[in-house]
């Protein structure tokens, strides 16, 4: 923590982050580019020694947990034909009233549009009160087939929320490594830069065109890439 200069407070904070949140949270670990190569590889490994007792905590499994949660899908809400038979009537009782409303401010231009709104208002409230209600029986008789493809769609969504965040949450982290691991995977270290607008870039535009991750383990460096790919890929085996 101190050659990266920052507290353990902050470290359990960005492994946190990192982990739940899919991405390395490394600013304020100013003296990160200070460490001697030769060291490089010691405090990667060192450093992850220290995640892997971190993410085992208490703290950790909290977090998790409110991640987990934060990201449950609602179960969707269905009205049941009463339910919609009484809004609508709701619905147009509140237009009725302020239709009303407005044809005892009207001037004599405008009233007789009111009142013809009115009219067609009222027609339209006594369909929405009529227990035969065409669309209203149409809709309960194709309630219960809406009520099975609702819930079998909630039941996907929840099942694929349980595939991303498993109960045990050493699971969620195993996908993590696993990324990390697929994303490092044979990088060539050799690679020929050139100076291109006063910024590094890779001659070869296949590595040019590579993502942010994979361009960030190009720069840690070889040694502490595989010195990290060793230690993950034991860890994985270990997590069940």
């Amino acid at each position: 923590m101190k050659e990266l200069g920052i507290s353990k407070i902050e470290a359990d904070k960005k492994i946190t982050n990192s982990i739940l949140g899919g991405y390395l949270d490394s600013y304020g670990a100013k003296n990160a580019k200070n460490i001697v190569l030769g060291n490089r590889a010691a405090v990667a490994k060192d450093l992850l020694v220290y995640t892997k007792q971190y993410v085992n905590s208490s703290a950790f499994k909290t977090e998790y947990a409110a991640l987990k949660q934060r990201n449950k899908p609602e179960a969707s809400k269905v009205q049941t034909p009463d339910e919609m038979q009484q809004e609508m009537v709701a619905q147009y009782k509140k237009s009725v009233a302020e239709m009303e409303g407005y044809i005892k401010k009207a001037d004599a231009n405008t009233k007789a549009i009111f009142e013809k709104s009115l009219v067609d208002t009222k027609k339209a409230l006594a369909e929405a009160e009529d227990p035969n209600n065409k669309n209203i029986a149409n809709y309960r008789k194709n309630y219960p087939n809406l009520l099975k493809t609702i819930q079998q769609g909630d039941e996907a969504q929840l099942k694929k929320w349980e595939e991303k965040y498993p109960a045990n949450h050493m699971l969620y982290v195993k996908q993590r490594l696993q990324q990390f691991l697929a994303e490092t995977e044979g990088i060539n270290f050799d690679a020929e830069l050139t100076i291109k607008n006063n910024k590094k870039v890779f001659v070869d535009r296949q590595y040019e065109s590579k993502g942010q991750r994979w361009k960030m383990a190009f720069r840690a460096g070889k040694e502490v890439v595989e010195t990290s790919r060793s230690f993950v890929e034991a860890w994985v085996a270990e997590i069940n």
